[in-house]
């Protein structure tokens, strides 16, 4: 027998991998600079919502990862294409189940003191041991391959080894923030501090307002916070709620830079202001398929996608600047670019989604639909924090359904309470888009146990999905690829998940310079001028 706070753990860490993968979908973030003292040296970045705990490897909430990708190194980084690049290691290698990284001299931790191999091990094992709980178990460091780490400070190589299949092990790594291994006493008292690895320490912490950032003097002078020298000395991470705020604060010039992606960013547009955008999921049904659900049934759930027309929701839901998703939702930039939708998405055809279920044995009675005294309803969860946009989507669905004779009820949730929704399963469809740079990390959204005990938030139960994906998993990085695609494509075919449309993340700049990525803003690259 499962015990309570045993139970509350593994439905933590369920929430916990939801928030990094509906980073963009749930946790919109706004990013520019702002005027001050030393306004040639600061720049300000806006966030939606108080990113709670910063512990580097005890969060994956979307704007801890974007402040703490300014604060932490990791072993390698991914370049615009996909490919992986140097970070705190030099160079590394991949043979029989073994990744081993050799770490460039001079890495230094916030007080100075070096950053060593053995600190590096220390970190990886400990998101590795179950006990200590860490969401990054499946995204950082490969969940089902019992990942150890073994140090030599002397060559600097750190070796980490697996006893099960991780495909992209050394891509995973860009995920894991490095600490040094004093901190892993007690990694909760880096929920507002930090023990800097990268180029910015946390200075101040004022919950609920701003967090200042402070570029860290390197004193080996080859250690990370080198290669952004050119950056700000100052960073204020400000909490600012409102879309619109940040788009008129940017046209009023008091701040420099702002990530806008509902209606606003047309007024930006038409102002001339640059932007740079990323490509992300923005509509996506997700069925829970647990027995006592209408949706267990795939008649039911290819009805409810074959009664919509997922064009026009789609239209509605990014203000007709969307663009038709063409796989799951690994994001750009990902080593897997394969299209998994062609002629896997039930057509919009009512009649042939009422054929389907009368074939099924539900009749209509009344004009609504019926099966052995039970009425076909469904609720649709859905996070208000996505705007307005998508909570007319989301009425348009329920719209549609109900014309169909389907008894469809909307319920609007805040992000958190989505995710809690979603781990305990008291839901039948959610508008939550998942999206992850690796196609293995769907793996645990979609494969395996439910929640509490695993991830698998609908209960999905696919052998194509399963054989395929371990078949991909056998192979190392890109060379799997044809293979997750196929495992992808068996999802949306069997209508577990139904991608329908992605959108633009677009980040306005005036007077800073930046790249951005699936997690914000390139810290190395934010420039002032």
């Amino acid at each position: 027998m499962t015990s309570p706070r045993r139970a509350t753990g593994r439905r933590e860490r369920a929430a916990c991998a939801l928030a990094v993968v509906t980073a963009t979908a749930l946790m919109s973030t706004a990013c520019g600079g702002g005027a001050s003292a030393d306004g040639a040296s600061t720049v300000t970045l806006a966030i939606r919502s108080d990113p709670g705990s910063l512990s580097p490897l005890g969060t994956i909430d979307s704007t801890a990862l974007m402040m703490n990708r300014f604060a932490y190194t990791t072993l390698v980084r991914v370049a615009s294409d996909g490919s992986t690049t140097a970070g705190a290691a030099e160079s590394w290698s991949v043979h029989d189940g073994r990744a081993t990284f050799v770490l460039r001299p001079g890495l230094t931790c916030e007080d100075g003191s070096p950053l060593t191999a053995t600190d590096v091990a220390a970190g990886y094992n400990h998101v590795a041991d179950p006990a200590n709980r860490s969401p990054l178990l499946g995204l950082a460091v490969p969940a089902n391959a019992r990942a150890t780490a073994t140090a030599d400070d002397t060559t600097r190589t750190v070796t980490v080894t697996t006893s099960g299949s991780a495909p992209f092990i050394v891509e995973m790594a860009r995920m894991l923030p490095l600490v040094c291994r004093k901190n892993l006493t007690d990694p909760s008292r880096l929920s507002r501090a930090t023990a800097a690895t990268g180029a910015y320490r946390l200075a101040e912490a004022v919950p609920g307002d701003h967090y200042t950032y402070v570029r860290r003097a390197d004193p080996a002078g080859t250690g990370p916070a080198s290669a952004d020298a050119a950056g700000p000395a100052k960073l204020v991470f400000k909490v600012v709620a409102d879309e619109s705020t940040t788009a008129n604060l940017l046209l009023g010039g008091q701040i420099d830079a702002g990530q806008v992606s509902g209606p606003d960013a047309e007024r930006l547009i038409a102002a001339g202001v640059a932007w740079k955008g990323t490509r992300t999921p923005i509509g996506q049904f997700l069925f829970n398929e647990s027995p006592a659900r209408p949706t267990a049934a795939q008649a039911v759930r290819q009805a409810l996608v074959g009664a919509l027309d997922l064009e026009r929701l789609g239209s509605v839901a990014t203000g007709g600047t969307g663009t038709p998703a063409t796989n799951l939702g690994e994001t750009p930039p990902t080593p897997c670019t394969g299209g998994t939708m062609t002629g896997n998405v039930p057509p919009h055809d009512p009649a042939k989604a009422e054929a389907a279920l009368t074939d099924a044995g539900w009749r209509k009675n009344g004009g609504v639909w019926e099966k052995g005294g039970r009425t076909l309803s469904v609720t649709l969860v859905h996070p208000v924090i996505t705007g307005p946009q998508v909570t007319a989507a989301v009425e348009l669905t329920v719209k549609e359904w109900n014309a169909f004779g389907v008894k469809a009820t909307a319920r609007p949730i805040d992000g958190s309470g989505l995710i809690t929704a979603l781990s305990l399963g008291d839901w039948d469809v959610a508008w939550s888009p998942i999206s992850v740079p690796l196609p293995d990390q769907l793996t645990r959204f979609f494969d395996g146990p439910p929640p509490p005990a695993g991830s698998n938030l609908g209960s999905v139960d696919n052998p194509d999905y399963r054989r395929l994906a371990a078949e991909a998993a056998a192979l190392p990085g890109r060379a799997g690829c044809p293979l997750w695609d196929r495992a992808d494509a068996e999802l949306i075919r069997r209508t577990d998940v139904t991608p329908f449309v992605d959108g633009t993340v677009r980040t306005f700049g005036k007077g800073i310079r930046f790249e951005v990525d699936g997690g914000g803003i390139v810290p190395g690259s934010l420039r002032k001028g």
